[in-house]
Order: C-alpha cells, then sequence, then structure tokens
C-alpha cells in the first residue's frame, strides 16, 4: 500500500517505493528501497518534490511522526486565553503612521531553513488535524497554537521566507496545501497591516484550520474532479457550519480565531454564505480570511480551472472590492503582495525572462528576479538573481525593467522550480 509524502517528510527507515519523476533521470541503483541514511535522505530531498512510501515495507507517515512533534517538545509562546477578543478596529483606518513591524529582521537566506523546517511542521499537524476531524477524534489544539506561533515569528523576522514556500502546490492534496498558504498569507498580510503578536497568532490559528470542515464533507463531493452541481455545491458550503462546530468543539481553540472558519466565504456587498452577512458585520479576521482564501483559490490549478497569474488575481479581485471585499483591506492586500508578487514569471525589458523571488516593499516595481532564460529565451547553465533596486541605483538611465507579467507554465517554465533561492548567484543584469 503506497503513500503519497512530501520529501521534506520523508524519514530514514521508510521504503521508497515511486518518485516523482522517472528512476532512470536519478542516480539511484535501485527502483525501490529502504531510506538508510542522511546522505540518501539528502539526495532525495534535493531532486523530488514528493514520493511514494510502501508502508507494507517501512513506517507509514503518521506513524513516523508519533508523538506528534511540535506539542511533545515545546508550548506556545503566546498565551491567549479562549474568550479574548481583540479590538481590531485600527485595521481599517488605513496604514498606520508608525509601524510596529520594521523592514525585515533577517535576510531571506538567513531565515530559510528555519522556515522551511516550520512549514514543514505546520502541514504534518494540519494532515493530523484534518485526518482527527475525518475520524471524529479531538483536535491537538497545544500543537496547532505552537506551529502558529513559530510561523509568526519567522514571519516577523522575514515574510518573504514563508511566502517563497507558499508557492508549493499539489492540485492532489488541494485541502491540506490551501490551507497552510491561505494561512502564511493571512499571517503576512496581519504583518502587513501593523497586528499585534496576539493577533496574529489568533489570525494564524483560525486560517489554518479554516477548512477543517471539509472533512466533514462527502469524499465524492470534496475530491470530484468536474465543477460541482448546484445541488453538490450546496452541500459543499455545509463545510461552514460544520467546521464551526468542530472548532468551537475543541478546548483551546480562541472564540476570535473561529471567526475566520466561520466567515471567511461571506461577502463585503452580501451575497455571501453561510449566514449572508455584510459590511463590517463580517469583522476583520473574517473579512482577511476572505480575501486571502480568495485570492489562493483563483491563484491555484485544479483539475476544472488554469489558476491566475498573481498581476491578474489582484487585478480582479480589485475590480471586486465593495462588492465582494472592503475596500480599503483589497487596496491595503495589493500593497502587501506588491505590484509583482513573489512568484510571478515576468519578461524584463532586456528580453529575459525570470521569477520574482522577493519583494521590494519599498520600491514595489523593482523586485529581486531569478533570471531563468536569457535575451535569446535560451536558459542559463545557472539561474542567477538580479536586483532591479541595486540595477537602478547604479544604472538609473539603462536599468532594465519588468515589461509583463506572463503566465505560469510559459517556455515550460514553473515558478516554484526556482524558489526558494538556494545555491545561486546574484549579478548584474547585463552579466
Amino acid at each position: 500500500m503506497k503513500q503519497k509524502i512530501h520529501a521534506t517528510d520523508l524519514e530514514i527507515g521508510m521504503y521508497v517505493s515511486e518518485l516523482d519523476r522517472p528512476w532512470t533521470s536519478t542516480s539511484f541503483l535501485f527502483q525501490g528501497f529502504v531510506v538508510k541514511d542522511e546522505g540518501t535522505l539528502n539526495e532525495i530531498r534535493e531532486i523530488c518534490k514528493y514520493v511514494y512510501i510502501d508502508i507494507e515495507k517501512g513506517p507509514a507517515l503518521n506513524e513516523s511522526r508519533k508523538p506528534k512533534p511540535v506539542s511533545a517538545q515545546r508550548a506556545s509562546k503566546v498565551v491567549i486565553a479562549d474568550d479574548f477578543n481583540p479590538d481590531l478596529s485600527h485595521v481599517l483606518k488605513g496604514p498606520p503612521t508608525n509601524k510596529r513591524w520594521q523592514p525585515e529582521e533577517v535576510k531571506l537566506e538567513e531565515e530559510l531553513p528555519a522556515a522551511k523546517r516550520i512549514e514543514s511542521e505546520t502541514r504534518t499537524v494540519l494532515y493530523n488535524t484534518l485526518e482527527d476531524v475525518r475520524l471524529g477524534r479531538t483536535i491537538d489544539s497545544d500543537a496547532t497554537k505552537a506551529v502558529i506561533a513559530d510561523m509568526v515569528e519567522s514571519i516577523i523576522r522575514n515574510p518573504d521566507a514563508m511566502g517563497v514556500l507558499s508557492q508549493l502546490k499539489d492540485s492532489d492534496e488541494y485541502t491540506a496545501l490551501h490551507s497552510v498558504r491561505v494561512c502564511i498569507l493571512a499571517l503576512t498580510f496581519g504583518r502587513h497591516l501593523d497586528m499585534t503578536r496576539e493577533e496574529l497568532n489568533l489570525l494564524g490559528i483560525g486560517a489554518l484550520l479554516h477548512d477543517v470542515g471539509k472533512m466533514r464533507v462527502p469524499d465524492e463531493i470534496l475530491n470530484k474532479k468536474d465543477r460541482l452541481t448546484e445541488k453538490e455545491f450546496e452541500i459543499m458550503k455545509t463545510h461552514v457550519p460544520l467546521g464551526v462546530e468542530v472548532l468551537q468543539n475543541t478546548p483551546g481553540i480562541p472564540h476570535a480565531a473561529i471567526e475566520v472558519a466561520a466567515n471567511h466565504h461571506e461577502r463585503y456587498g452580501g451575497g455571501g454564505y453561510a449566514n449572508g452577512k455584510e459590511g463590517e458585520t463580517i469583522g476583520v479576521f473574517g473579512m482577511i480570511g476572505g480575501v486571502v482564501d480568495c485570492y489562493d483559490a483563483i491563484t491555484s490549478d485544479r483539475s476544472y480551472h488554469k489558476g491566475m497569474t498573481s498581476y491578474d488575481a489582484l487585478s480582479k479581485m480589485y475590480q471586486w472590492r465593495n462588492s465582494a471585499f472592503h475596500p480599503g483591506l483589497i487596496e491595503q492586500f495589493i500593497q502587501c503582495m506588491g505590484v509583482y508578487p513573489i512568484g510571478s514569471l515576468v519578461e524584463l525589458s532586456t528580453g529575459a525572462i525570470g521569477v520574482v523571488a522577493t519583494v521590494n516593499r519599498e520600491r514595489r516595481l523593482k523586485p529581486r528576479i531569478a533570471l531563468v532564460l536569457n535575451s535569446n529565451k535560451e536558459p542559463f547553465d545557472k539561474v542567477k538573481v538580479v536586483d532591479l533596486m541595486t540595477e537602478a541605483t547604479n544604472n538609473p538611465v539603462g536599468a532594465p525593467e519588468i515589461k509583463k507579467v506572463i503566465p505560469a507554465g510559459e517556455y515550460g517554465i514553473l515558478p516554484s522550480d526556482y524558489l526558494p533561492l538556494i545555491g545561486t548567484e546574484e549579478v548584474s543584469a547585463g552579466d
């Protein structure tokens, strides 16, 4: 019996039965083996995003993770009472004059190792949580609080590290990975909105658990490859009250965090579900949940639709202000994401093609770009990085600029293949 897991979750002792690429394109001599040492483990993680393990010949993911690692090893860094109800009125008044969180405390490359560990642990906790909900067991709220506390600290230090990891998308695991991405987006947005640590932790708990009710939706509807019928969609909508019920019955889940699950499908102008709320009655956490949930959904590939580029998605969402989203909040979200969000595939004025690797929060049009193709649309021997801000400073007249955004997959380029930036070389655009 096979189990699909991410390569970062692979451990010594597991039996690898299948890779995400042909065996012949690797250096492995056997098509199926037990992982016996760190060298083999690192090699697999280097070349694969996911693998299949044979749980009859070795441990399964859940077995290898017992006891659950996060809750067993440490407690949440921020203690929040279940009835804590923060005053978030400041969020809707526009950007603060004196921001609490200054620009990045550490460089992206310095934060990446911690961010990768935290993102992996978060996925593990979420997989366990979804399985607990599916089987009717009690959620481990301590585990959720612990990984969210770590994620908050990472995003405060440098939000781009988690941002590049959110590019991981797998349509076969949409529900789980969507929830992790929504959590990362929500916390990054919350940081931009100058929320306190306590507020960020509440928002993160709610964002990570916003879709747990889907585990109570019939599998044939949840996993359907085609668009849902009207009747099926009505059943899918029940994931909201079902999720709220699960969270309300879980000890240790703060009431304010449940607002994200309860209201992420409500719409500012009305017409959402499950309770038809409108305007500010949705609540700030609910409105933020709606924005980031929608953004991730429309930028993700599904079996029945191709995801939009980040640029197109933000343009669409701006058009939907007032009807779907709080106008001031959606403008702040666009400011947070940048004109060219991380993972955008762009063509420069030089003709080179690259992937936006980090956002410049002071000069939104000048991000760092991982160059993939040269001006002749030929691949570089090694991915190179150019900082458009540095280029503009050094060469204000002839510095390259972003000419246009192109769809992910164009020229056979998948942005996630070039993020995060590891082992790349920073160069001048003229090199």
